[in-house]
């Protein structure tokens, strides 16, 4: 079996396991912390190719009884309708209590399989097996999954831990320069919100990338805000840096700007308009980590636009919305405003980012 670095997320009793080869092991991995069952594979069109035969293959190999389910790639297969047909497919395949899903892929995959492990049967075991960078540092790992609705991203969901999370560095070598770069957004937010050295390391952009150390730090940082704040009522929103106004781009491009790409617009955009409240540099540097990696500072679309668009944002409670507020490199704190207001609080913003950038 090959070497791996484990990462122990404690609110859930499970590992997450970083190294290379991890897939062609994953049925050995598996079958550590869980009896032999029935697994239905879960991936998409693109990751398929080049990853499902050879997780089948250890699954079996190990004494698993697999089943798969193929989606069509992308945030169009994370609906209502896919989920639906994917609760169906568990029904087919025969899944009971005792078996699990495998979520292969990156985050749609993840967040839609996870959705599905949570409420079909009232909740049955799944792992993760993330094939991206984005899904390896953030959406794997803390529980959260869900499908979009027509209103928003992310708006039916549950909370459900996997039991197992098998991040394999070599899936990050298939992956084309755009996909990685939407990962780093969220590395990005890692660092500015939480960890200075990390935030100094993306800043060198991919020629640099020390795959390993990148991801079991996110994952690390992760682990320990969940740990202290499962179900995103406090601390753990400091996560959501650059979330509001980047989900508010995804919706309003029609979910054509991917996730990471948003996002990382969104970090630049909500660390401008807390301009009175954190240093000026902190809105360059942040900038200038996206520019990095290829990465948009800016959208198209108006302060009045994204502050409309996020009005049915998850994360505004009781007409408070919180903002994640950089301090400096490495450190963050979490602010509420009425959600009312947040239109010209963005406006402030937008004017700023004119005269900076």
């Amino acid at each position: 079996m090959n070497k791996f670095k484990t990462v122990h997320v404690a609110s859930g009793g499970y590992d997450v396991l970083i190294g290379r080869r991890l897939l062609c092991d994953a049925g050995q991995l598996i079958s550590l912390c869980r009896p032999v069952c029935k697994i239905l594979v879960v991936t998409d069109d693109n990751v398929a190719p080049l990853w499902l035969d050879k997780v089948t293959s250890s699954l079996r190999a190990a004494g698993f009884e697999t089943e798969t389910m193929i989606l069509p790639h992308g945030e169009g297969s994370k609906n209502l309708s896919c989920y639906g047909r994917l609760l169906e497919r568990c029904a087919e395949a025969g899944l009971t209590r005792g078996d699990m899903i495998a979520a292969l892929g990156g985050g749609i995959i993840g967040d839609i399989a996870g959705f599905s492990a949570a409420t079909y049967m009232r909740g049955i075991a799944y792992i993760q097996l993330p094939t991206t960078l984005l899904a390896a540092v953030d959406s794997s790992v803390g529980g959260k999954t869900a499908v979009d609705l027509e209103a928003g991203k992310n708006l039916c969901g549950a909370f459900h831990q996997p039991r197992l999370v098998i991040c394999d560095l070599d899936t990050f070598s298939t992956l084309p320069d755009e996909i990685l770069s939407d990962g780093a957004a969220e590395v990005i937010k890692y660092g500015v919100i939480a960890d200075r050295k990390l935030f100094s390391a993306i800043l060198k952009g991919k020629p640099d990338f020390d795959a390993e150390y990148v991801v079991e730090t996110c994952v690390r940082i992760k682990a320990d805000i969940v740990g202290r704040d499962f179900y995103d009522r406090g601390e753990r929103r400091v996560l959501n840096f650059g979330h509001t106004v980047g989900h508010a781009i995804e919706k309003l491009s029609g979910y054509k700007i991917k996730h990471g790409h948003a996002v990382a617009a969104g970090m630049v955009y909500e660390t401008a308009a807390a301009r009175n409240l954190c240093p000026e540099n902190i809105v360059i540097k942040t900038a200038e980590a996206n520019k990095a990696w290829g990465l948009p500072v800016n959208s198209d679309f108006t302060a009045a636009e994204l502050a409309d668009a996020a009005m049915l944002d998850k994360k505004i409670d009781g007409g408070r919305l919180a903002l994640i507020i950089p301090k400096s490199d490495g450190l963050a704190e979490i602010r509420e405003i009425d959600a009312a207001d947040f239109a010209a609080y963005l406006k402030a913003g937008e004017m700023l980012l004119s005269g900076v950038l």
